[in-house]
């Protein structure tokens, strides 16, 4: 099932499937990547109880063990609608038996989609159900239609910075590094950027990036919520993933407690969790 929301501007469809974004359009053109499974075959979507990949798929908690692919399951999961106005909808996923028996704890995860202006804010509240404390990660994953050559874009970071970033391997985070260099905080997109996979920022001092088309402002995306970041496209693929992230890929060192695991959140009983960013058109 599609849900539509939509104000003078824009308009943005999110599929019930994973609650994920699979549209979002002004007068002119679509803004978020097809879903070619030649490429990739994902628009949008939301990455819980982890972001990235964990050791050998598995973690323990309290030296049980579990299993987990790549990014969670929340994104393969059917949501609940459960409010809706002409530019918003809240869409709200419980924990269930299927859950249980790969994340031991009861919780609810809503994204919340609102259309102002020309942006679309994505808002993830996580409520923890369980009458113990929660670790858990959260991130986004939207994908950037580019439909022109890829060449003809660019990076602008919002501020002046050292852009470093970690390299994976076999999917996991190594403690290589690389630096991006930029000019006037830019850098023009090219397929080599990718060649090692996603660029992986655990920390940024820029909240904001701005994707250039033909040196011109197209699309801005806003994170000031979020401390990491991973962008990554596929190779000769025409979309960008910017992704903000609170958490990433496990080390290989990583002892695979997930109370442990580096840049993990804990959310104490009856708590809950906001973050939000934003998608705005230029």
């Amino acid at each position: 099932m599609i849900t539509t929301i939509s104000n003078s501007t824009l308009k943005a469809s999110i599929n019930h499937a994973g609650a994920e974004l699979i549209s979002l359009k002004d007068n002119q053109k679509e803004y978020i990547w097809e879903g070619n499974p030649e490429f990739w075959g994902k628009h949008s979507p939301v990455l819980f109880p982890i972001v990235g990949t964990l050791k050998n798929n598995t973690y323990k908690v309290h030296e049980k063990e579990y299993q987990l692919t790549r990014h969670g399951f929340a994104r393969d999961m059917e949501f609940q609608l459960i409010e809706k106005t002409g530019n918003s909808a809240v869409f709200s996923l419980e924990s269930n038996e299927e859950t249980l028996k790969k994340y031991p704890f009861e919780f609810e995860l809503q994204l919340v989609y609102t259309i102002e202006n020309t942006s679309l804010n994505i808002e993830y509240i996580v409520i923890n159900r369980s009458e113990k404390k929660m670790p858990f990660s959260i991130g986004a994953h939207p994908a950037i239609a580019l439909p022109e050559n890829f060449e003809n874009y660019a990076f602008k970071f919002e501020k002046h910075e050292s852009l470093k970033y970690n390299l994976l391997e076999n999917d996991l985070i190594s403690n290589k590094t690389e630096t991006l260099k930029t000019v006037n905080n830019v850098i023009p997109l090219s397929y080599k950027l990718f060649e090692n996979d996603a660029l992986v920022f655990k920390t940024l001092e820029s909240t904001s990036l701005t994707i250039l088309e033909n040196s011109k402002p197209y699309v801005q995306v806003d994170f000031e919520d979020f401390p990491s970041l991973g962008i990554w496209t596929k190779d000769q693929a025409p979309f960008v993933c910017i992704e903000p992230w609170f958490g990433y890929s496990d080390t290989a060192e990583n002892s695979g407690d997930l109370f442990k695991k580096e840049g993990i959140l804990i959310l104490d009983i009856d708590q809950s969790f906001h973050s939000k960013f934003s998608i705005k058109i230029l």
